[in-house]
């Protein structure tokens, strides 16, 4: 069993940064792929980014590509998704999702990082990103 805790959304002016965090607790010996997922008002959830415990595989949608930078902190069990120059578009609840990765490995990561939010084993609560003047 898995918990995962998303904080660090907030309001933030267009160009601006915030870093958001998903603290991650239970089983965190296993290999897990670490999602992070967002969905803005009126608009379907769509994934932004991913990354395995196991290897430190790192995968963007194109919408995050140069802008965001997901990472980990294995002493914390933290996975922290960075969003720099935001837009209004990028206005949402963020949501990290979790699910088995395992064995660890590239192809693996990636399959697991594909697949959609319902198929997750995990979800946080979200936070709420607002992008505005």
């Amino acid at each position: 069993q898995l918990q995962l805790v998303e904080s660090g959304g907030g309001l933030v002016q267009p160009g601006g940064s915030l870093r958001l965090s998903c603290a991650v607790s239970g089983a965190t010996s296993e290999r897990y792929a670490i999602g992070w997922f967002r969905q803005a008002p009126g608009k379907e959830r769509e994934r932004v980014s991913c990354m395995c415990s196991g290897d430190g595989s790192t995968f963007y949608e194109d919408s995050a590509k140069g802008r965001f930078t997901i990472s980990g902190d294995n002493a914390k069990n933290t996975v922290y998704l960075q969003l720099n120059s935001l837009t209004r578009e990028d206005t949402g609840v963020y949501t990290c999702t979790a699910v088995s990765a395992y064995p660890p490995g590239p192809s693996i990561c990636q399959a697991m990082c594909q697949i959609p939010y319902y198929a997750n084993d995990y979800w946080g609560k979200g936070t709420l990103v607002t992008v505005s003047v």
